[in-house]
């Protein structure tokens, strides 16, 4: 992802895979689509999740973009301070002019203003949750993920120490959102099995249904081979979009085609045909669909849809398996399609 050009490589976040159609998804390879803020940032939230998601999405498999975390006011922190939610003083100027160079979208600038936040005030979470929502968003996933753990880390802490505090303690309060970053980071990553870890920790604190939770969680137990598991999370993050197509909803068709629900997942696959009719992938998603009802003809036409070089990818095997990521039954339904296209001709 790895973020900054929105590709349909095939299929988030965000995530925290893409090239460059508006395919944001949740898959493999493709950038966060998860960078979320707190409750009280919604709209902040909203704006920087388009930008990141846009940067950092492909249609590969997972994505959601990563979403930077705000502070207030408070005590200024010293190496042996308490854990810190709010800041004040230098950290607090710095921090809040990385805020403000982040919505500008200039990224490194916020990145470098993020570090310097961290080495002032080492255990002020939001200086390293927000130093990790720009290295997504430039493309260092590894640093990333450090500096997401790092403020997991912290927040635990902060939750452990603040059991007795007093009322009106301000306290961490945004662990759920740490480990959707953190979880939809690894899911493109490469680290599925950890991804879903976090991911279903996050939808247990979450407490409530979250769709970009539930299409991020979706993936991970696609990628995990968990296909009923997946196929629920994606019919709940589908319920929750209304009647707006997004580019997950075809990894939910393919997810419904492993599962034998070739009508629910062809139905599906329709409305996302109808909104990104010249998607590679979703014309390979097609032409899988018109040959495993048995529209054999039907099928070769849509699959020479797809532009010469882009069709290379689909008779690749490795491509489906660890680029985009689709599930055994689609790959083995596409191939009785390209078999016969790209069969070589004798003369």
């Amino acid at each position: 992802m790895m973020i900054i050009s929105m590709k349909f490589l095939g299929a988030v976040l965000v995530t925290f895979a893409a090239n460059s159609h508006a395919w944001s998804l949740i898959g493999k390879s493709t950038p966060i689509n998860a960078v979320v803020r707190s409750e009280q940032e919604v709209s902040r939230r909203d704006a920087i999740a388009q930008t990141v998601t846009a940067a950092a999405a492909v249609f590969c498999g997972n994505i959601i973009a990563p979403s930077p975390a705000y502070a207030g006011d408070g005590a200024v922190a010293t190496a042996l301070s308490p854990v810190e939610v709010i800041v004040s003083g230098d950290a607090k100027q710095i921090f809040n002019e990385g805020r403000a160079r982040e919505m500008q979208g200039n990224m490194g600038a916020a990145q470098r203003l993020y570090s310097k936040v961290t080495k002032i005030s080492p255990r002020f979470v939001y200086g390293w949750s927000n130093l990790g929502n720009t290295q997504v968003a430039l493309g260092t996933l590894d640093p990333a993920e450090e500096s997401y753990s790092t403020a997991i880390g912290l927040c635990r802490e902060d939750l452990k120490m603040s059991v007795d505090a007093p009322f009106g303690t301000r306290k961490c309060d945004d662990l759920y959102i740490l480990l959707l970053n953190r979880g939809s980071l690894r899911l493109n990553n490469g680290r599925a099995k950890e991804a879903l870890k976090d991911l279903a920790q996050a939808s247990e604190l979450r407490g409530k249904p979250d769709g970009m939770i539930s299409q991020n969680l979706a993936r991970a137990r696609e990628l995990n081979g968990q296909y009923a598991a997946a196929d629920r999370e994606y019919s709940l993050a589908i319920s929750m979009t209304s009647n707006e197509v997004n580019p997950f909803w075809l990894r939910s068709a393919l997810v419904k085609l492993q599962l034998g629900d070739i009508k629910g997942g062809f139905d599906l696959l329709k409305r996302v045909e109808n909104r990104f009719p010249e998607a590679p992938e979703v014309r390979a998603a097609y032409a899988t669909f018109l040959a495993v009802t048995g529209e054999q003809i039907a099928a070769q036409r849509k699959y020479l849809e797809i532009p010469d070089r882009a069709r290379a990818n689909y008779i690749n095997n490795n491509y489906l398996r660890d680029t985009v990521a689709w599930p055994p039954a689609a790959i083995e339904g596409l191939a009785k399609v390209s078999s016969v296209v790209e069969k070589p001709k004798t003369s």
